[in-house]
């Protein structure tokens, strides 16, 4: 599995039976070509063309496509859902534009977690802090910090360093992707951070 990410909370996840683009939005920052087969939207707003006529999933429930097993869920006093994939056998969560700490009935929902992306940038998403205390309630293996601003925005949202601060993660060097052959190749008994450089 492959995951790139493009800014804001935009990933390219790609894994042997299908390919995901998660939030193509085109919200004052440039998007590469975009190909999948599975679109995922957390919220409303102007989507980027994304090619391979995906099937895209804009609303709360189960679903299977391509062999990925999906479940998006909208927490409470929430406005964005929260997508939860299983491909290649890794479970990954991308919470996407998340501005309050999860209740306990949504964290039993979510379960044990392989790869999470959180937003971290403050201002229309949760702080650094604040993500700080989702990551250590969710305690995933691997954290992938997003939507902060490392691309061109037009978001009230500010950098990561507050949050790689918060887990003492400064200093922390971007990789152009993240890899892994498989749910045996992550972490075990401890917690991977992965930022990002913004493939654009």
């Amino acid at each position: 599995m492959d995951i790139f990410w493009h800014g804001h909370s935009t990933f390219t996840i790609k894994g042997k039976s299908a390919t995901i683009v998660t939030d193509p939005f085109e919200q004052g920052t440039k998007l590469p070509k975009l190909k999948a087969n599975i679109v995922s939207l957390s919220e409303e707003g102007t989507v980027a063309e994304v090619e391979g006529d995906p099937k895209v999933l804009d609303w709360p429930g189960e679903f299977e496509v391509s062999d990925v097993a999906i479940e998006a869920i909208r927490p409470e006093g929430e406005e964005s859902s929260i997508f939860i994939f299983a491909l290649d056998g890794i479970k990954i969560c991308h919470l996407g534009y998340l501005t309050h700490e999860l209740h306990d009935d949504v964290l039993d929902h979510i379960g044990d977690v392989d790869i999470l992306m959180i937003p971290v940038g403050g201002g229309v998403v949760i702080d650094g802090k604040t993500a700080q205390k989702v990551v250590e309630a969710i305690e995933p293996r691997i954290v992938i910090p997003m939507l902060y601003n490392a691309t061109e925005t037009t978001l009230d949202i500010k950098g990561s360093e507050e949050f790689l601060k918060a887990l003492g993660k400064t200093g922390q060097e971007a990789v152009e992707k993240y890899s892994v052959a498989s749910r045996a190749n992550l972490p075990d008994g401890s917690m991977g951070f992965v930022v990002l450089e913004p493939k654009l």
